[in-house]
């Protein structure tokens, strides 16, 4: 458990701190203050999706839809700062291996908006929701080891 803890903290190379860092590491968060933030950012992003999906079928509901919806996408990406920390979080997101999916997830995010005040074409705004879903899976699991790729296969197999 404390190597999980020193790995989400980013301490899992350097076992021992420096006096600035001890200073900066005993004003963070505790690492249950932490994961419970995680949970209740993360269930509040899900929850907003939902509303959103579930504001759909209002008579105005699409701009609604399409503003909680992302809020929701953008909560649940914000919670895992909580786990391992802002800055840490945008050099992962920024990686080699999850760069593409990074950039087409947050594209998506504003081309969705844009669909929806701006240009005012519902389909568009559903096509880019779903592509919202999908580039957030793709991102989410590069931090599994081997998901991609057994994605991939899966997929391979099932479409030859």
């Amino acid at each position: 458990m404390d190597k999980l803890r020193r790995v989400l903290s980013g301490r899992e190379e350097n076992e021992e701190l420096g006096l600035t860092a001890q200073v900066l590491d005993s004003s963070t968060l505790s690492y249950s203050t932490r994961v419970k933030c995680f949970v209740i950012c993360f269930a509040a992003g899900i929850l907003c999706s939902i509303f959103g999906t579930a504001l759909l079928f209002l008579p105005n509901g699409m701009k609604l839809f399409a503003v909680f919806y992302t809020l929701g996408n953008v909560a649940a990406l914000a919670s895992t700062c909580f786990l391992m920390g802002p800055l840490k979080q945008l050099k992962r997101m920024f990686e080699p291996t999850r760069l593409i999916a990074t950039i087409v997830m947050l594209l998506c995010l504003i081309l969705t908006l844009c669909a929806v005040f701006w240009w005012h074409k519902k389909g568009l705004a559903i096509i880019f929701c779903i592509l919202q879903f999908l580039a957030m899976t793709w991102y989410s699991i590069s931090y599994i080891p081997f998901a991609r790729d057994a994605v991939i296969k899966c997929f391979t197999t099932c479409l030859s």
